[in-house]
């Protein structure tokens, strides 16, 4: 396919099979340059990608090359070919198998779909009339969530290699996997050792032909697997706790950074009423609907319930992936808002007290297995909850949820 600029190849000799298997998925304009010449090139020639291939005895400035790579919008994809060490945060790695480079053009096309859609979202931002959402300005991984599945040895190291930077939501079986998958938001997936071949078999394969997860990062931690599988984002890192974890986090941070460029569409669609981290309404917006809800409950009848979840402030991203987990289970019918204080307060309309409770145990059960490192603590939200009476406003139905609060504090 014929790009809005050209690809360059950082190489400091030539790279038959590499060019060949971009030029056999008709990507092009391709560019070789070497390492010396590649932040010039870089810098003149506006590309869509950056391919680098490096030799292990060679002192190459990869890093470098990210950071230029990191300043640009909109996002520009770096793939290192066969990397042997830890990379840059903005690094894609790619393992050939052996000597076939047939799988890099699936990897080259997913990374091409997120510049693609950063270049849209700018687009729209710098179109919209009226001040609105913005794109976070913090690091993706930040928010982003890893599900790691093994039972052997290294699973413990993996947990802190990964959770250093990331969440983490640890699974001992594939049925456990397969729960998470459905009920979070995951960034990446990476499977240790501790089953057999037909397992790890089907388990890739269900990924595979699900649209939900066909895209996701998957790294198999495993000496021996067959990349023989339509994961675009499959790579297979047989390495030390470490390695793994630093060549893993940039397929997340990528991923993350999708997930929250979508959110930031689909708020730009709901007229900025949706806050872009979370998925939730703004605090401006949840004030007016529930005055509306309230207003349309007392007229007409019914029922109406609010929540409020409140997160250990000491746990900087606690609040966050609370409300994104929110955001995804909620009913329809229900809204909420991730609030200043570190809470987040979800309305349940045409719900009694009794209901209400039982959908928040619900919530609350799925963000206890997030955690960020071995040794991180547990982010269990402490929720209280208010019903509506005839006498009720907006305001007087908070401040009880806030006595409820003091009162569980």
């Amino acid at each position: 396919m014929s790009l809005q600029g050209p690809i360059i190849l950082v190489a400091d000799d030539k790279q038959p099979r590499l060019t060949a298997a971009l030029d056999a998925a008709k990507m092009f304009p391709l560019i070789e340059t070497g390492w010396a010449d590649a932040p010039q090139a870089v810098a003149e020639l506006n590309p869509a990608l950056i391919v680098t291939a490096m030799r292990e005895s060679a002192n190459h400035d990869l890093d470098g090359l990210a950071r230029q790579a990191g300043a640009i919008e909109p996002y520009l994809p770096l793939v290192a070919i066969d990397p042997k060490r830890p990379l840059p945060d903005n690094a894609i790695p790619f393992s050939p198998s052996g000597v076939d480079f047939s799988r890099l053009a699936p990897r080259v096309s997913a990374a091409l779909r997120v510049r693609t859609l950063h270049s849209t979202v700018l687009r729209r931002l710098h179109n919209h009339d009226e001040p609105g959402p913005a794109l976070p300005h913090i690091d993706p991984l930040r928010d982003a969530t890893v599900l790691l599945i093994g039972r052997d040895g290294a699973y413990p190291a993996l947990s802190v290699a990964l959770g250093q930077r990331a969440g983490v939501v640890g699974a001992l079986s594939i049925e456990a996997a397969a729960k998470h998958l459905n009920t979070r938001d995951i960034d990446g997936v990476v499977i240790g050792e501790g089953f057999s071949d037909r397992v790890i078999h089907a388990f890739l394969t269900v990924l595979s032909e699900d649209s939900r997860f066909r895209n996701l990062p998957v790294i198999a931690a495993l000496a021996g697997l067959a990349p023989a599988y339509d994961l675009p984002n499959l790579e297979i890192i047989a390495a030390e706790p470490e390695l793994v974890a630093a060549n893993t986090l940039p397929m997340v941070r990528q991923h993350a950074f999708e997930v929250a460029l979508s959110r930031t569409l689909r708020s730009l669609d709901a007229g900025g009423l949706l806050d872009p981290r979370t998925g939730l309404l703004t605090p401006e917006a949840f004030d007016r609907d529930l005055s509306t809800a309230i207003r349309q409950t007392l007229e007409n009848g019914g029922g109406l319930s609010v929540a409020r979840f409140v997160f250990d402030r000491c746990h900087e991203r606690a609040q966050a992936d609370g409300a994104r987990l929110i955001s995804r289970l909620m009913r329809q019918m229900d809204f909420g808002a991730a609030l200043e204080d570190g809470s987040v307060i979800v309305v349940f309309a045409e719900t009694d007290l009794r209901t209400a409770q039982a959908i928040a145990r619900r919530l609350s059960s799925v963000m206890r297995h997030t955690s960020n490192g071995r040794s991180a603590p547990r982010t269990d939200p402490t929720v209280t909850f208010a019903t509506l009476e005839a006498c009720d406003t907006a305001q007087s139905l908070l401040a009880r949820l806030d006595e409820g609060r003091r009162a569980a504090s």
